[in-house]
């Protein structure tokens, strides 16, 4: 088993090879962690933080993905990839209280795969709104309130159909959940202020 893994099939070669060419946006740190080792035969997985564009470079948002391959194919996932999703962010007290929140942060991922294109199937995964508040001497420190969406889905890839699509999907996710949605090329972003 331990030779098979050293063997990298094309398919999953030619994912990492555009992994590598991937121009993330200004403001997304991307580096590659350790991916899961019994999911599947091969698999890469990266972290994010999307970070404001002032001097104090806060972390506006977070999160992780996973690619997952096994050439013998996956039942459960209707493929031979499978990529496995997550995005956090605080947000405003407000937001986290709206009924609509978790809609609408779906649409996201769902608007994300469908503006680049990026063709997939077995689309699955749960948005979770929550608010906590600080007593006893953690009253001021611990108040926040975050969105955190999880998600997973089959890429459609092809020589035609391309990984850059799902990464490109991805990091327009992060955008959206940290509040700083990607603009259109030669319009920037104002610096998000924080209190």
């Amino acid at each position: 088993m331990a030779e098979t893994r050293n063997i990298i099939p094309l398919e999953f070669s030619r994912a990492l090879a555009e992994l590598h060419e991937m121009h993330w946006r200004p403001g997304l740190v991307v580096e590659e962690i350790g991916s899961p080792q019994r999911i599947a035969p091969h698999s890469i997985a990266l972290s994010a933080e999307l970070c404001s564009y002032g001097d104090d470079d806060d972390v506006l948002g977070n999160g992780r993905l996973i690619l997952l391959h096994d050439p013998a194919g996956n039942e459960g996932w209707g493929g031979n990839f499978r990529i496995v999703s997550y995005a956090r962010a605080d947000v405003d007290r407000d937001m986290v209280t709206d009924p609509l929140l978790p809609d609408v942060a779906w649409s996201w991922m769902t608007d994300a795969l469908a503006h680049h294109n990026a063709l997939h199937r077995h689309l699955a995964g749960t948005v979770t709104a929550s608010y906590g508040k600080g007593f006893g001497d953690m009253e001021d420190a611990d108040n926040r309130a975050e969105v955190e969406l999880r998600c997973s889905w089959t890429p459609r890839l092809s020589d035609e159909d391309r990984l850059m699509g799902h990464l490109n999907a991805w990091q327009d996710l992060l955008g959206m959940v940290a509040g700083m949605p990607s603009m259109p090329e030669g319009i920037v972003n104002f610096p998000r202020h924080t209190s």
